[in-house]
Protein backbone atom coordinates (compact mmCIF):
# COMPACT_ATOMS: atom_id res chain seq x y z
CA UNK A 1 0.00 0.00 0.00
CA UNK A 2 1.07 3.39 -0.79
CA UNK A 3 2.20 6.04 1.72
CA UNK A 4 0.24 8.64 0.34
CA UNK A 5 -2.74 6.21 0.18
CA UNK A 6 -2.39 5.08 3.57
CA UNK A 7 -1.66 8.60 5.14
CA UNK A 8 -5.14 9.39 3.26
CA UNK A 9 -7.13 6.32 5.31
CA UNK A 10 -5.67 7.49 8.26
CA UNK A 11 -7.17 10.68 7.24
CA UNK A 12 -10.37 9.10 6.77
CA UNK A 13 -10.36 6.64 9.74
CA UNK A 14 -9.31 9.84 12.39
CA UNK A 15 -12.73 12.19 10.76
CA UNK A 16 -14.99 9.00 11.36
CA UNK A 17 -13.48 8.90 14.82
CA UNK A 18 -14.24 13.06 15.84
CA UNK A 19 -18.03 12.25 15.07
CA UNK A 20 -18.32 11.22 18.76
CA UNK A 21 -16.22 13.51 21.00
CA UNK A 22 -15.55 11.74 24.12
CA UNK A 23 -17.39 12.43 26.98
CA UNK A 24 -16.46 13.97 30.16
CA UNK A 25 -19.13 12.75 32.90
CA UNK A 26 -17.66 11.26 35.54
CA UNK A 27 -19.71 9.15 36.47
CA UNK A 28 -18.23 6.06 37.48
CA UNK A 29 -18.88 3.52 34.53
CA UNK A 30 -21.29 1.10 34.63
CA UNK A 31 -21.39 -3.09 33.96
CA UNK A 32 -22.37 -3.77 30.28
CA UNK A 33 -26.53 -4.73 30.02
CA UNK A 34 -27.80 -8.28 29.61
CA UNK A 35 -27.74 -8.76 25.90
CA UNK A 36 -30.97 -11.52 25.54
CA UNK A 37 -28.49 -13.24 23.05
CA UNK A 38 -25.75 -13.26 24.85
CA UNK A 39 -27.53 -14.98 27.61
CA UNK A 40 -27.52 -18.53 26.55
CA UNK A 41 -23.54 -17.84 26.45
CA UNK A 42 -21.63 -20.37 27.89
CA UNK A 43 -18.04 -19.59 28.26
CA UNK A 44 -15.30 -21.96 28.13
CA UNK A 45 -14.09 -23.41 31.26
CA UNK A 46 -10.19 -21.98 31.39
CA UNK A 47 -8.76 -18.73 32.20
CA UNK A 48 -9.72 -15.69 31.07
CA UNK A 49 -6.87 -14.07 29.34
CA UNK A 50 -6.86 -11.13 27.56
CA UNK A 51 -8.88 -10.18 24.08
CA UNK A 52 -5.32 -9.04 22.65
CA UNK A 53 -3.32 -12.02 23.83
CA UNK A 54 -5.98 -14.40 22.86
CA UNK A 55 -6.17 -13.21 19.10
CA UNK A 56 -2.42 -13.62 18.56
CA UNK A 57 -2.48 -17.33 20.13
CA UNK A 58 -5.72 -18.07 18.07
CA UNK A 59 -3.27 -17.63 14.75
CA UNK A 60 0.02 -18.38 16.52
CA UNK A 61 1.10 -20.22 13.40
CA UNK A 62 -0.24 -17.07 10.91
CA UNK A 63 2.77 -15.27 9.93
CA UNK A 64 2.36 -11.73 10.37
CA UNK A 65 3.06 -11.34 7.15
CA UNK A 66 2.47 -7.59 5.88
CA UNK A 67 1.55 -6.00 9.22
CA UNK A 68 4.57 -4.00 9.85
CA UNK A 69 5.23 0.21 9.99
CA UNK A 70 2.43 2.44 8.64
CA UNK A 71 0.64 -1.22 7.27
CA UNK A 72 0.54 -2.17 11.26
CA UNK A 73 -0.47 0.87 12.39
CA UNK A 74 -3.07 1.92 9.75
CA UNK A 75 -4.73 -2.05 10.58
CA UNK A 76 -4.60 -0.99 14.01
CA UNK A 77 -6.09 2.13 14.11
CA UNK A 78 -9.19 0.33 12.41
CA UNK A 79 -9.72 -2.01 14.42
CA UNK A 80 -10.05 0.54 17.19
CA UNK A 81 -12.05 2.68 15.24
CA UNK A 82 -14.56 -0.59 14.00
CA UNK A 83 -15.16 -1.67 17.72
CA UNK A 84 -15.66 1.85 18.95
CA UNK A 85 -12.31 1.30 21.25
CA UNK A 86 -10.65 4.28 19.67
CA UNK A 87 -12.78 6.63 21.71
CA UNK A 88 -12.42 7.69 25.56
CA UNK A 89 -15.57 6.76 26.76
CA UNK A 90 -17.59 3.33 25.89
CA UNK A 91 -20.98 3.23 25.60
CA UNK A 92 -23.78 0.86 25.22
CA UNK A 93 -27.32 2.06 25.53
CA UNK A 94 -29.05 2.35 28.43
CA UNK A 95 -32.50 0.68 27.92
CA UNK A 96 -31.57 -2.66 25.20
CA UNK A 97 -33.82 -1.74 21.93
CA UNK A 98 -33.97 -5.39 21.30
CA UNK A 99 -36.35 -5.99 24.62
CA UNK A 100 -38.78 -3.63 23.36
CA UNK A 101 -40.36 -6.49 20.69
CA UNK A 102 -40.60 -8.70 23.68
CA UNK A 103 -43.71 -10.01 25.45
CA UNK A 104 -44.45 -7.05 28.07
CA UNK A 105 -46.61 -8.76 30.94
CA UNK A 106 -43.61 -9.76 33.06
CA UNK A 107 -42.18 -6.63 33.23
CA UNK A 108 -42.21 -4.31 36.11
CA UNK A 109 -43.77 -0.87 36.50
CA UNK A 110 -40.53 1.06 35.95
CA UNK A 111 -39.40 -0.99 33.10
CA UNK A 112 -42.67 -0.39 31.53
CA UNK A 113 -41.91 3.18 31.72
CA UNK A 114 -38.41 3.64 31.07
CA UNK A 115 -39.36 1.14 27.82
CA UNK A 116 -41.73 3.65 27.14
CA UNK A 117 -39.66 6.96 27.20
CA UNK A 118 -36.54 5.08 25.43
CA UNK A 119 -38.83 4.31 22.53
CA UNK A 120 -40.05 8.16 22.71
CA UNK A 121 -36.92 9.50 22.66
CA UNK A 122 -35.47 7.01 19.50
CA UNK A 123 -38.46 8.70 17.83
CA UNK A 124 -36.56 12.05 18.46
CA UNK A 125 -33.11 10.56 17.23
CA UNK A 126 -32.10 10.78 21.45
CA UNK A 127 -30.72 8.00 22.69
CA UNK A 128 -30.81 6.74 26.43
CA UNK A 129 -26.95 5.29 26.67
CA UNK A 130 -25.10 4.09 29.81
CA UNK A 131 -20.74 3.80 30.20
CA UNK A 132 -19.49 0.48 29.51
CA UNK A 133 -15.87 -0.89 30.55
CA UNK A 134 -13.31 -0.99 27.37
CA UNK A 135 -12.73 -4.73 27.80
CA UNK A 136 -15.99 -5.56 26.96
CA UNK A 137 -16.13 -3.94 23.82
CA UNK A 138 -12.88 -5.34 22.82
CA UNK A 139 -13.39 -8.58 23.53
CA UNK A 140 -16.92 -8.67 22.07
CA UNK A 141 -19.36 -8.84 24.57
CA UNK A 142 -21.66 -5.68 23.76
CA UNK A 143 -23.27 -4.05 21.07
CA UNK A 144 -21.59 -0.87 20.76
CA UNK A 145 -23.95 2.24 20.88
CA UNK A 146 -21.43 3.38 18.58
CA UNK A 147 -18.92 1.25 16.26
CA UNK A 148 -19.53 -0.95 13.14
CA UNK A 149 -19.12 -4.14 14.72
CA UNK A 150 -19.68 -6.06 18.08
CA UNK A 151 -16.48 -8.98 17.21
CA UNK A 152 -14.14 -7.22 19.46
CA UNK A 153 -10.50 -7.34 19.04
CA UNK A 154 -9.39 -10.47 19.49
CA UNK A 155 -11.41 -11.89 16.23
CA UNK A 156 -10.15 -8.63 13.98
CA UNK A 157 -6.58 -10.07 14.89
CA UNK A 158 -7.60 -13.71 13.77
CA UNK A 159 -9.14 -12.46 10.65
CA UNK A 160 -6.46 -10.42 9.26
CA UNK A 161 -3.78 -13.40 10.73
CA UNK A 162 -6.22 -15.33 8.28
CA UNK A 163 -6.40 -13.18 5.13
CA UNK A 164 -2.67 -12.87 5.36
CA UNK A 165 -2.20 -16.24 5.32
CA UNK A 166 -4.10 -16.88 2.25
CA UNK A 167 -2.77 -13.79 0.24
CA UNK A 168 0.90 -15.01 1.18
CA UNK A 169 0.02 -18.49 0.40
CA UNK A 170 -1.83 -17.50 -2.89
CA UNK A 171 -4.99 -19.71 -1.81
CA UNK A 172 -7.25 -18.77 -4.21
CA UNK A 173 -10.83 -16.99 -4.13
CA UNK A 174 -12.33 -14.36 -2.48
CA UNK A 175 -13.77 -13.61 0.85
CA UNK A 176 -17.72 -13.67 2.20
CA UNK A 177 -19.09 -12.82 5.49
CA UNK A 178 -22.81 -14.08 6.30
CA UNK A 179 -24.29 -11.52 8.85
CA UNK A 180 -22.65 -8.72 8.92
CA UNK A 181 -25.03 -6.32 11.16
CA UNK A 182 -23.54 -2.93 10.95
CA UNK A 183 -20.58 -4.20 8.06
CA UNK A 184 -17.46 -3.64 10.58
CA UNK A 185 -15.61 -7.58 10.16
CA UNK A 186 -16.22 -7.13 6.17
CA UNK A 187 -15.05 -3.09 6.25
CA UNK A 188 -12.13 -4.40 8.52
CA UNK A 189 -11.73 -7.57 5.84
CA UNK A 190 -11.66 -4.73 2.50
CA UNK A 191 -9.50 -2.63 4.74
CA UNK A 192 -6.93 -5.66 5.50
CA UNK A 193 -6.82 -6.53 1.35
CA UNK A 194 -6.11 -2.90 0.49
CA UNK A 195 -3.36 -2.92 3.25
CA UNK A 196 -1.92 -5.67 1.19
CA UNK A 197 -2.41 -4.10 -2.33
CA UNK A 198 -4.62 -6.64 -3.14
CA UNK A 199 -6.57 -5.98 -6.30
CA UNK A 200 -7.89 -9.46 -7.30
CA UNK A 201 -10.00 -10.60 -4.59
CA UNK A 202 -13.37 -9.44 -3.67
CA UNK A 203 -15.29 -8.95 -0.35
CA UNK A 204 -19.19 -10.16 0.08
CA UNK A 205 -21.50 -9.09 2.34
CA UNK A 206 -24.19 -10.77 2.80
CA UNK A 207 -27.01 -10.30 4.95
CA UNK A 208 -30.55 -9.97 5.16
CA UNK A 209 -30.46 -6.03 5.69
CA UNK A 210 -33.91 -7.12 8.16
CA UNK A 211 -32.32 -9.00 11.11
CA UNK A 212 -32.34 -12.20 11.49
CA UNK A 213 -35.24 -14.81 10.17
CA UNK A 214 -38.08 -16.30 12.19
CA UNK A 215 -37.94 -20.13 13.00
CA UNK A 216 -39.75 -22.21 9.83
CA UNK A 217 -39.86 -25.30 12.20
CA UNK A 218 -37.41 -26.95 9.74
CA UNK A 219 -34.65 -27.26 12.58
CA UNK A 220 -35.34 -28.36 16.08
CA UNK A 221 -32.38 -26.46 17.13
CA UNK A 222 -34.38 -22.93 16.73
CA UNK A 223 -37.14 -23.95 18.41
CA UNK A 224 -38.33 -20.81 20.37
CA UNK A 225 -35.74 -18.36 18.92
CA UNK A 226 -36.67 -15.09 19.31
CA UNK A 227 -33.77 -13.46 17.30
CA UNK A 228 -36.11 -12.25 15.04
CA UNK A 229 -37.52 -9.49 17.37
CA UNK A 230 -34.15 -8.35 17.86
CA UNK A 231 -34.70 -4.53 16.25
CA UNK A 232 -30.92 -3.59 16.61
CA UNK A 233 -29.90 -6.70 14.93
CA UNK A 234 -31.54 -4.99 11.26
CA UNK A 235 -29.45 -2.43 9.90
CA UNK A 236 -30.57 -1.78 6.51
CA UNK A 237 -28.52 -1.81 3.41
CA UNK A 238 -28.33 1.65 2.77
CA UNK A 239 -26.85 2.22 6.63
CA UNK A 240 -24.15 -0.40 6.14
CA UNK A 241 -22.80 1.38 2.34
CA UNK A 242 -22.72 4.24 4.14
CA UNK A 243 -20.43 3.17 6.77
CA UNK A 244 -18.62 1.53 4.09
CA UNK A 245 -18.74 4.86 2.07
CA UNK A 246 -17.18 6.57 4.99
CA UNK A 247 -13.96 4.46 5.92
CA UNK A 248 -13.14 4.54 2.52
CA UNK A 249 -13.54 1.08 1.95
CA UNK A 250 -16.85 1.45 -0.54
CA UNK A 251 -15.52 0.57 -4.11
CA UNK A 252 -15.52 -2.31 -6.73
CA UNK A 253 -13.94 -4.72 -5.10
CA UNK A 254 -17.02 -5.07 -2.34
CA UNK A 255 -20.03 -6.93 -3.12
CA UNK A 256 -23.14 -7.29 -1.56
CA UNK A 257 -25.62 -9.78 -1.49
CA UNK A 258 -29.14 -8.71 0.00
CA UNK A 259 -31.76 -11.56 1.21
CA UNK A 260 -31.83 -14.50 3.11
CA UNK A 261 -29.52 -16.95 2.76
CA UNK A 262 -32.03 -19.92 1.69
CA UNK A 263 -33.01 -17.57 -0.79
CA UNK A 264 -29.72 -15.89 -2.09
CA UNK A 265 -26.40 -18.04 -1.18
CA UNK A 266 -26.97 -20.55 -3.56
CA UNK A 267 -26.76 -18.27 -6.60
CA UNK A 268 -22.90 -17.71 -5.66
CA UNK A 269 -22.29 -21.13 -6.58
CA UNK A 270 -20.22 -20.47 -9.52
CA UNK A 271 -17.52 -18.54 -6.54
CA UNK A 272 -14.54 -19.88 -4.91
CA UNK A 273 -13.48 -18.73 -1.47
CA UNK A 274 -10.35 -18.06 0.24
CA UNK A 275 -12.21 -17.33 3.39
CA UNK A 276 -15.40 -17.46 4.72
CA UNK A 277 -17.07 -15.94 8.20
CA UNK A 278 -19.92 -16.96 9.30
CA UNK A 279 -21.83 -14.72 11.81
CA UNK A 280 -25.64 -15.83 11.48
CA UNK A 281 -26.31 -16.80 15.63
CA UNK A 282 -29.19 -19.03 14.56
CA UNK A 283 -28.93 -23.16 13.18
CA UNK A 284 -30.30 -22.45 9.78
CA UNK A 285 -28.25 -19.41 9.37
CA UNK A 286 -25.16 -21.71 10.13
CA UNK A 287 -26.16 -24.39 8.19
CA UNK A 288 -27.14 -22.51 5.15
CA UNK A 289 -24.17 -20.92 4.94
CA UNK A 290 -22.13 -24.53 5.38
CA UNK A 291 -23.90 -26.44 3.05
CA UNK A 292 -23.85 -23.40 0.01
CA UNK A 293 -20.81 -22.24 0.75
CA UNK A 294 -17.92 -24.77 2.06
CA UNK A 295 -18.15 -26.76 -1.40
CA UNK A 296 -16.17 -23.96 -3.07
CA UNK A 297 -13.48 -23.59 -0.07
CA UNK A 298 -10.45 -23.73 -1.31
CA UNK A 299 -7.78 -26.06 0.09
CA UNK A 300 -6.13 -23.89 2.70
CA UNK A 301 -8.69 -21.89 2.91
CA UNK A 302 -10.72 -20.83 6.57
CA UNK A 303 -14.03 -20.89 8.09
CA UNK A 304 -14.31 -18.76 10.98
CA UNK A 305 -17.55 -18.85 13.33
CA UNK A 306 -18.37 -16.30 15.29
CA UNK A 307 -21.37 -17.41 17.73
CA UNK A 308 -19.56 -20.85 18.70
CA UNK A 309 -20.81 -20.26 22.15
CA UNK A 310 -24.20 -20.10 20.80
CA UNK A 311 -25.98 -24.05 21.15
CA UNK A 312 -27.49 -23.35 17.86
CA UNK A 313 -24.74 -22.31 15.88
CA UNK A 314 -22.26 -24.95 17.30
CA UNK A 315 -24.61 -27.65 16.63
CA UNK A 316 -25.25 -26.64 12.94
CA UNK A 317 -20.73 -26.91 13.20
CA UNK A 318 -21.08 -30.07 14.58
CA UNK A 319 -23.83 -31.46 12.40
CA UNK A 320 -22.02 -30.39 9.62
CA UNK A 321 -18.46 -31.40 10.20
CA UNK A 322 -19.70 -35.12 11.06
CA UNK A 323 -21.72 -35.58 7.85
CA UNK A 324 -19.32 -34.73 5.38
CA UNK A 325 -16.51 -36.52 7.34
CA UNK A 326 -14.82 -33.28 8.39
CA UNK A 327 -11.65 -33.73 10.74
CA UNK A 328 -9.45 -30.32 10.26
CA UNK A 329 -8.80 -29.52 13.93
CA UNK A 330 -10.61 -26.52 15.43
CA UNK A 331 -8.71 -23.72 17.16
CA UNK A 332 -10.57 -21.26 19.63
CA UNK A 333 -10.58 -16.99 19.14
CA UNK A 334 -11.67 -16.23 22.13
CA UNK A 335 -14.98 -16.92 24.65
CA UNK A 336 -17.13 -17.49 21.06
CA UNK A 337 -15.03 -17.51 18.14
CA UNK A 338 -13.28 -20.71 16.83
CA UNK A 339 -11.97 -21.61 12.97
CA UNK A 340 -10.36 -23.98 10.99
CA UNK A 341 -8.23 -24.67 7.80
CA UNK A 342 -9.38 -26.68 5.10
CA UNK A 343 -6.88 -29.38 4.36
CA UNK A 344 -7.96 -31.65 1.91
CA UNK A 345 -11.29 -31.69 -0.87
Amino acid sequence: MRRSALVHQFSKLLTAARRYPPQTDPEAASAPGDSPILSSVVEPDRTETSSRSIGAEAHRDLPAIAAEGLVADYLELLKRSLTATVHQDAYISRISYDRLSLDPSSWHPRRRIAHLVSWALRRRHWELARRCPHEALEQGRVRPLIGETMVGVARLDNLQGCIEQVVHGSVPGDLIETGVWRGGASIFMRGVLRALDVSDRRVWVADSFQGLPRSDGRYAADAGAKHHRFADLAVPLEVVKENFRRTGMLDAQVRFVPGWFRDTLSGLHGERWALIRLDGDMYESTMEALETLYPQLSVGGYVIIDDGSLAPCRAAVDDFRARHGIEDPIECIDWTGFFWRRATR
